[in-house]
């Protein structure tokens, strides 16, 4: 008997029946997450386990014979960090999305992973509470995912990234191990933090089987201010000098070329020929609020906005973070597409955003610019003709040279998408070699016989 069968024979053991598929047609639909640009392999199954015990009768199947394990979530991913490789068994935790507790009073929410993360958002607002991270792709990527990359969000330049938000984690490791880390208070410096540490792990330390998360009370309606630029550069001196006077609790970015393939993709009346728009949103009450986003827009005035207002109406406001969160889609509907997602200091952003337009010409290739401007994270997409391999080898020196830029100017190769299959090079550039080193044996403590999600998330070593 192979590994392989073995394998296979214990999770068809642990798991209901139609939990375990090997059928090559549906292993297709599992085999790569929604990146472009990077390789995926072929699983000999793929498991759905639906509670932790399951997923930890399947890995420690898999750790006695040394099968690899790729976890995977809802695959919205875009880095290719849930590709499967040859020979894997593909761990899906999509069937896993209960909500398991609600505590208003300690401010938390307990989830299983598979959860999409506005079904979350919805179950908890039904209690009067909002949970704060909130991905462009919130309503079809999952929380066990969110967790895997420490997904940020539109609402991160002032609530945080998903770490910020983590209070515990249950975790099955490697061997079949099941613990729980962090704690269920605000506070708490007991040990080590192991919760932090799985956050943005990309599954190649454990499968997380159960979130804590940190709750808030919901929000008053927001007020939205944008400004129109004749200058994308002008635009990111604009977020530097917002953000040393507010803290709004949106603050995004879209260039020409995102916005007129929003407009081409689902018309809604953009002005295609500004060179940038930016969209805050203020989510403090009343006046304060009216106050904050006035004062914003006062900002982008000295920078040289051509435009500043604010929407006095909801449904225009909701239309204009429908545009943004439109943006990955509408490109891609253009062509074939390469997403970047890069960081750098504030007061660099419209260093970075001339140099990424440096970039698209000198490789000759289109570059839609967009992204979350308060934190610096920008997600530079570049769109070749569909089938044009010359183009396509054009646009991965592109994404490339981005990577460059992003370091060059004291950022990182990834704000919040994960290094996945795509940025293990970058990675090695940006770490130094005790970083590496860290790395190295922090993988190996824990999953010794390298099993768990291989050849991803980490640097090459």
């Amino acid at each position: 008997m192979t590994p392989e069968d073995a394998v296979l024979r214990a999770a068809q053991a642990a798991l209901g029946d139609g939990d375990v598929v090997t059928d090559v047609d549906r292993l297709e639909s599992y085999r790569a997450d929604r990146s472009t640009g990077s390789a995926a392999g072929m699983p000999f199954a793929v498991a759905f386990p639906r509670t932790t015990e399951q997923v930890s009768a399947l890995l420690a199947a898999a750790y006695e014979h040394r099968v690899p394990v790729v976890p995977r979530g809802a695959g919205s991913g875009l880095s290719g960090g849930s590709n499967a490789i040859d020979g894997s068994l593909v761990v899906c935790v999509e069937r896993m999305r209960d909500v398991l507790t609600v505590d208003v009073g300690n401010g938390f929410v307990e989830t299983q992973p598979g959860i999409f993360n506005q079904d979350l958002r919805d179950h908890v607002a039904s209690h009067g509470m909002w949970y704060a991270p909130d991905p462009a792709s919130k309503d079809f990527c999952s929380i066990g995912g969110n967790v895997n990359t420490n997904a940020g969000g539109l609402c991160c330049v002032k609530y945080g990234v998903t770490r910020d938000a983590v209070l515990g984690l249950e975790v099955v490791l490697a061997d079949g191990r099941i613990t729980r880390v962090g704690r269920r208070t605000v506070k708490g410096v007991a040990g080590y933090d192991l919760a932090g540490l799985m956050v943005g792990s990309e599954g190649t330390l454990g499968i997380v089987t159960m979130a804590r998360l940190r709750l808030r009370p919901l929000p008053p309606p927001p007020t939205t201010a944008v400004a129109v630029f004749d200058d994308v550069a002008a635009a990111g001196r604009a977020v530097e000098a917002i953000m040393s006077v507010t803290s709004p609790s949106l603050l995004e970015l879209m260039d020409r070329t995102t916005l007129k393939a929003v407009e081409d993709w689902r018309p809604m009346g953009l002005d295609t020929s500004a060179a940038a728009l930016l969209i805050a949103q203020s989510d403090l009450p009343g006046v304060a609020g009216e106050a904050e986003a006035d004062r914003l827009l006062a900002e982008c005035e000295k920078s040289g906005a051509i435009e500043c207002f604010r929407s006095e109406d909801p449904e225009q406001a909701d239309m204009l973070l429908g545009a943004r969160r439109m943006a990955i889609p509408a490109l891609e509907s253009m062509g074939d597409w390469l997403l970047d997602d890069i960081a750098v200091p504030r007061r660099r952003l419209a260093e970075a955003i001339e140099q990424i337009e440096i970039v698209a010409q000198n490789r000759d290739v289109l570059i839609g610019t967009f992204g979350h401007a308060g934190d610096g994270n920008l997600h530079p997409t570049i769109v070749t003709p569909r089938g044009d391999h010359e183009a396509a080898a054009r646009g991965l020196l592109a994404f490339g040279d981005i990577l460059e830029v992003a370091l060059r100017l004291d950022g990182t190769v990834t704000g919040e998408h994960g290094v996945g299959l795509l940025k293990r090079d970058a990675l090695t550039s940006e770490l130094d070699d005790v970083a590496i080193d860290m790395h190295q044996r922090i993988k190996t403590a824990l999953d010794p016989r390298g099993i768990l999600n291989p050849g991803k998330a980490l640097p090459r070593w």
